[in-house]
């Protein structure tokens, strides 16, 4: 599901600039019976499957130990682990930039089916001492992790410096509105002329600047 993802635009490019690394773990990997299994029926009964805390758990560990991207020596790793919820706390903009700033590495947990075993953030919080926040994208519900996964992956980049290639691409800088505008001047639909606004062909800077303050107020 990332492959086509992974391979295009912006993130496409920053990885193989190697601005960022994005690493996969399964925990059918890390089972430890025949048949794999990662899932198992709800305590408590309910319609779903749970997926099993064990091959989780491992699979982080796993990919702790990896080592920092672009590191040509030892480097003390900063990891925030991200366990997808519908429950979580609501994803932003504002947490996205401090996770590319303050950590080296970002694991995030995707589960499926009805959900992750509660003991997966018990274990890495209490007996691994992991930092772990439980998140979510929005009020709805998925039918797995990957969507939300690749939402955070794409907003946590593009706030790494180099990622969009000129810092003044990421909009959070500087002043953006709901309103924009290109050529031509005047289109015409169904007899009626739709101009772009005199201020922003004026070049006078500091009005277009009150312009677009107005607007993103607006938006």
């Amino acid at each position: 599901m990332f492959d086509s993802y992974l391979r295009e635009s912006i993130i496409g490019r920053a990885l193989k600039n190697k601005k960022i690394s994005v690493s996969f773990y399964n925990p059918r990997d890390f089972t430890k019976d025949k048949h794999r299994r990662v899932d198992d029926k709800a305590y408590g009964g309910g319609p779903g499957m749970v997926m099993y805390a064990e091959p989780i758990i491992r699979a982080v560990q796993k990919a702790k130990g990896r080592p920092v991207l672009g590191a040509k020596r030892a480097v003390k790793k900063n990891v925030k682990v991200i366990l997808l919820s519908p429950s979580g706390k609501k994803f932003t903009n504002t947490y996205a930039t401090t996770l590319s700033k303050k950590y080296t590495d970002i694991i995030i947990i995707s589960g499926r089916y009805e959900g992750i075993d509660a003991r997966v953030k018990k274990i890495l919080k209490a007996d691994l001492s992991m930092d772990v926040d439980e998140v979510s994208i929005g009020e709805y519900v998925l039918t797995g992790g990957e969507l939300p996964a690749m939402v955070m992956i794409d907003s946590i980049s593009r706030q790494i410096e180099g990622v969009l290639g000129k810092e003044e691409s990421l909009e959070e800088t500087r002043i953006s509105s709901s309103e924009m505008y290109t050529r031509p001047e005047v289109i015409k639909h169904k007899g009626k002329n739709y101009k772009v606004p005199k201020v922003l062909l004026s070049g006078h800077h500091a009005e277009i600047e009150k312009w677009k303050q107005r607007k993103h107020k607006k938006s």
